[in-house]
């Protein structure tokens, strides 16, 4: 798990420990038994695959100032969470990057995916986010707010204080942080994120999971690092050189990323698509075999009828995720 060394802000001075069982792992006062909770949010919606998203580090090189870098990051976060991704992974080009590279990049997408709640606890105050307050809302969907009325709750917590006997004090956005039991089997350490099951606000029950976090992961990684990991699924190169994708090819793709159990879509910058970033001739695009390049199973163009010279990648992102996330 990813941790914050961040500091915190202090938790009240009320121990309440005791308002857990061991039983349970609830905090609460009463004594009502766990409640039964789906593995994760896909297996709870019947949507199994797998989705990484890779965009380059010279994401923002046309981008006039900090704010407009960081308004175009935030269309880049808000499509991660609108199709669903469950990581959004920063590959070096470095030869493409102008005054904001990956280092901000990453930063400013990172606040982006931390729940409203967590951020200020979290980040502070960092040059690099002087205009966060432009970003739009991610709203992922299994996070609910604090006065909506969907429950149970699937909220990212993150542990404030270490206590006795496998207990810990998470702050998950409620009033004040809250102890919590950790389930056997778990390690909880300050600073960790863990993933907090809510069932009831008044009064409060809550209890620590073995689930995946709400929301995306946003990672650095090398770009033949990522494609080659296990679990990257049918892996895809955006570019207006690959194989237009029509209906019938549509199809026999869904099937094929379903088969795979998911897949690993990679996108250019402006003005700098991934063929130039390789090294590729538009022919070489035309002709690459799975055993060719960094790795690569099919090159598409998801845009065939493209109206405009540049497509930018938080454009290229929601047309091309439109699609490959249809199911059958």
């Amino acid at each position: 798990m990813i941790q914050y060394h961040e500091s915190f802000a202090n938790p009240p001075q009320t121990k309440a420990w005791d308002a857990i069982s061991p039983e349970n792992g609830f905090a609460t006062l009463l004594g009502n038994p766990p409640v039964e909770t789906p593995q994760s949010r896909r297996d709870e919606d019947e949507f199994g695959m797998t989705l990484s998203v890779l965009v380059p580090s010279s994401l923002v090189r046309e981008a006039e100032d900090q704010r407009e870098a960081t308004r175009k990051l935030g269309y880049v976060a808000r499509a991660a969470a609108v199709f669903r991704a469950d990581e959004l992974v920063i590959f070096p080009d470095e030869d493409g990057e102008n005054k904001w590279g990956g280092e901000f990049v990453e930063t400013v997408l990172r606040y982006a995916a931390t729940p409203p709640y967590l951020r200020k606890e979290v980040w502070g105050k960092r040059d690099e986010l002087r205009y966060a307050g432009i970003l739009p809302p991610v709203l992922v969907s299994s996070t609910t707010a604090d006065d909506s009325d969907e429950l149970p709750a699937l909220r990212e917590g993150i542990v404030t204080e270490v206590g006795p006997d496998d207990r810990v004090r998470v702050n998950c956005g409620m009033q004040h942080p809250i102890s919590l039991f950790v389930p056997p089997g778990m390690d909880a350490t300050e600073g960790e994120r863990v993933a907090v099951r809510i069932s009831s606000r008044e009064p409060v029950r809550a209890r620590i999971v073995d689930e995946p976090l709400p929301g995306f992961d946003v990672s650095r990684m090398d770009l033949t690092e990522a494609l080659g990991r296990p679990d990257a699924g049918v892996r895809i190169a955006t570019s207006r050189y690959g194989e237009p994708l029509s209906v019938p090819r549509l199809g026999e793709l869904t099937a094929r990323i379903a088969d795979a159990d998911g897949m690993t879509v990679v996108f250019g910058s402006p003005g700098r698509g991934l063929p130039d970033m390789l090294g590729m001739t538009p022919e070489d695009v035309a002709d690459v075999e799975p055993s060719v390049g960094p790795g690569f199973d099919l090159w598409l163009n998801t845009i065939p009828r493209q109206g405009s010279d540049v497509v930018r990648t938080e454009e290229a992102m929601f047309a091309s995720l439109a699609s490959l996330t249809l199911t059958e």
